[in-house]
């Protein structure tokens, strides 16, 4: 229990810091994302796999809290895969190469031996779906932060009731390290995971779910699904939404939950909070039913809520977003001229117009004077 909190506090610490010292680097290099016109740096999944690395390790050295195998190689492979992330951030890796990675890293941690073959298909293909789901997460500030951090505090006491001490505190320092993320990715964000700590917050949540489901799967899948229901109903969005526009299914685009909830006026911490909420009712219910509180049929309204909101969000009209709201005294830094008339040129910006009364010229000297007409003269000549 001491060492619970010690590593919680370790993590939250020291992810808080790392947080803050990669913008320099990767503002450096212009490993930048764009968001509403700015360049936000995107290293903050190497401080999240840092720190969460760096306690997790100091637990099997120390002996005072071995991760055990299952969450040591889970550890192990996340990382691997938050390095492939990491390339993509930097030279835009194809999505084939990506997803064969997420492919790779889901089958070398499934259980297979308390799933059986088949199902450890499916455990890896579910791995997948969920993992872009929480990929998808991450393209609004703080949300990624907020949905993660709640789902691992949430799966750290699945695993405790199931006495898998390893990965209960694998997500007790994982909810820290993105609370201390937090302190620098809540709107407006100084710092994002990028594709990095996407696939390996992802990757550990997914992965986590499926060996805790594996021992204690007489509840039925009912519980995996709430906790993991927020970033499910956004995959589901996104790949019905672009269906239907004829679009390509991994082609980006605003057409995730947080775009269309900002479309109805809600601002980007509204829209964290919002995520944040609907995670915590549906993964409390997750929580609920692993803990036989209450029973595997709950899990249908959870999944009637997500079916509703995937409906209702197929309605929202997409398009530019909103202008951001010049603050009271602030002069922005570009006005959109008015047009002007053919033939008159506007003074150059800084130079002061001459006024009125000093421009005033009298009419005498301003209208030029009619140049005489020629006389005829005698013979027909002109002179």
């Amino acid at each position: 229990m001491l060492y619970g909190i010690l590593a919680a506090a370790s993590a939250l610490l020291l992810t808080a810091v790392l947080s803050a010292a990669v913008r320099v680097p990767a503002l450096r290099f212009g490993i930048v994302e764009r968001r509403r016109g700015r360049g936000v740096p995107m290293l903050g999944g190497v401080a999240v796999m840092a720190g969460v690395g760096a306690v997790a390790w100091a637990g099997e050295w120390s002996g005072v809290a071995p991760l055990g195998r299952e969450a040591g190689w889970l550890v192990v492979v996340g990382a691997g895969l938050g390095v492939l992330g990491l390339v993509g951030d930097v030279v835009r890796l194809p999505v084939a190469v990506r997803t064969a990675g997420v492919v790779v890293a889901a089958a070398l941690v499934v259980p297979y031996g308390e799933l059986g073959v088949p199902g450890g298909v499916l455990g890896v293909v579910w791995i997948v779906f969920v993992v872009h789901g929480f990929k998808g997460l991450r393209r609004s500030d703080g949300v990624l932060g907020v949905v993660g951090a709640v789902t691992a505090f949430a799966l750290s006491g699945c695993a405790a009731a199931e006495v898998m001490d390893g990965l209960a505190t694998l997500f007790s320092v994982l909810a820290a390290a993105l609370t201390g993320f937090l302190m620098h990715n809540w709107p407006p964000a100084r710092v994002v995971l990028g594709t990095c700590g996407a696939l390996f917050v992802g990757f550990l949540l997914a992965g986590g779910v499926l060996h805790v489901y594996a021992v204690g799967h007489e509840a039925g899948v009912g519980a995996p699904f709430a906790l993991t229901a927020v970033a499910t109903a956004d995959a589901v969005l996104v790949l019905v939404s672009r269906k239907r526009a004829g679009r390509g299914l991994w082609r980006g685009g605003p057409d995730h939950l947080a775009h269309r909830l900002r479309r109805l006026g809600l601002t980007p911490p509204g829209v964290a909070i919002v995520l944040g909420a609907a995670t915590a009712g549906a993964a409390g219910v997750g929580l609920g039913i692993h803990m036989l509180w209450t029973e595997p049929r709950t899990a249908w309204w959870v999944a009637g809520a997500a079916g509703v909101v995937v409906l209702g969000s197929l309605l929202v009209p997409l398009g530019a977003a909103r202008p951001a709201a010049v603050p009271t005294g602030v002069r922005p830094l570009s006005v959109a001229a008015r047009p002007v008339p053919t033939g008159v040129h506007r003074a150059p910006t800084g130079v002061h117009r001459v006024p009125a009364a000093v421009r005033r010229v009298p009419a005498a000297v301003a209208r030029p004077r009619p140049r005489p007409r020629p006389r005829p003269v005698p013979g027909g000549r002109v002179g």
